[in-house]
């Protein structure tokens, strides 16, 4: 192994779009006014996309990490068992919220819109332990013991899962991302992409990202 160490504040970047996008959720919810079933359908959309690029995270990070950990690091089992815990606890919120998804598209009926957004704080607040957690005790660990090139492969899997291979939806991601990233954070990302995504995100991109984060918090 060299002396590269990967980017890990590339994960930081992932779980702030994560928090910052599960804090807004119960509030979206809760603003849909009684009928409004084009303002439900949309924020259901919104709501299953954010969903589904957390469920891929945590997959991923099943997959092509803590496999890799758990073989070169002595972790206490108190935080692998808490770990696990938490990936149980948010599924779970997320299967409730699924559960009482499509009917509220439908009828936008207020009293499930109350439930979905009381099930959506109590998400939001598992998964900021959770990722809290990751940051402090796990991606030391990431700096130490995953290659450069492991690292990569994880974030290229979460990516091109998190778009589902659209250009326009990898251009929304790259736009949650780059949101509230400092000026380095935003060098170091941007500066990874290939030339095309770069023109992309420059000629269409940014105001793709603009126009879809104004529909969705109007």
């Amino acid at each position: 192994m060299t002396n590269e160490r990967p980017y890990v504040q590339e994960m930081v970047m992932i779980h702030r779009v994560f928090r910052r996008e599960s804090k807004m959720m119960p509030e979206l919810f809760r603003r849909i006014r009684p009928g409004d079933t084009a303002r439900a359908a949309l924020i259901a959309e919104h709501y299953q996309g954010y969903a589904d690029g957390l469920h891929g995270h945590h997959t991923n990070e099943d997959d092509l990490l803590w496999p890799k950990l758990l073989a070169r690091v002595t972790l206490e089992a108190d935080l692998v068992k808490r770990m696990e815990h938490q990936h149980e606890y948010i599924a779970d919120t997320m299967r409730r919220v699924e559960d009482l998804l499509p009917g509220f598209a439908r009828t936008a009926d207020p009293a499930v819109g109350d439930r979905l957004a009381d099930l959506l704080t109590d998400h939001h607040h598992a998964l900021v332990e959770h990722l809290g957690e990751e940051e402090t005790h796990i991606l030391p660990l990431v700096s130490t013991h995953i290659t450069v090139a492991e690292w990569k492969e994880l974030g290229e899997r979460g990516v091109k899962e998190a778009s589902g291979g659209s250009l326009q939806r990898q251009l929304v991601v790259l736009g949650a991302i780059l949101e509230d990233a400092t000026p380095e954070e935003r060098a170091h990302f941007m500066g990874n992409l290939p030339v095309p995504a770069k023109l992309a995100w420059n000629l269409a991109g940014k105001r793709l990202y603009r126009k879809r984060a104004a529909l969705i918090r109007a």
